[in-house]
């Protein structure tokens, strides 16, 4: 069973930052965009941002200039950048690589942002 590797949660101030990880297996071809999607209580999940194999991104309107996406295509992974954290941010944080045929997630890393 393929599973996306996924680090970096945590609980953190309002105001302050962190850093989510997500390690894609090499075995995982034909990757056509890797992302962030986000879980808070009650809610459905939406999209955070992805960035496609062309390095085209694209940023929910909430966290467009607070948080930056990294990817490195030679390892399969992909970092999330998150600065000026707001408690609207606390959520349970997954990966997502969509390739041509599946999208695989990461099991989930939970994000908690106290004001």
């Amino acid at each position: 069973q393929v599973q996306l590797v996924e680090s970096g949660g945590g609980l953190v101030r309002a105001g302050g930052s962190l850093r989510l990880s997500c390690a894609a297996p090499e075995s995982i071809s034909s990757i056509n965009a890797m992302g962030w999607y986000r879980q808070a209580p009650g809610k459905q999940r939406e999209l955070v941002v992805t960035i496609t194999s062309g390095g085209s991104t694209s940023y929910r309107d909430s966290v467009e200039g607070r948080f930056t996406i990294y990817r490195n295509k030679a390892k399969n992974t992909v970092d999330l950048q998150m600065n000026s954290l707001k408690p609207e941010d606390t959520a349970v944080y997954y990966c997502n690589v969509h390739t041509t045929w599946w999208d695989y997630w990461g099991q989930g890393t939970q994000v908690t942002v106290s004001s």
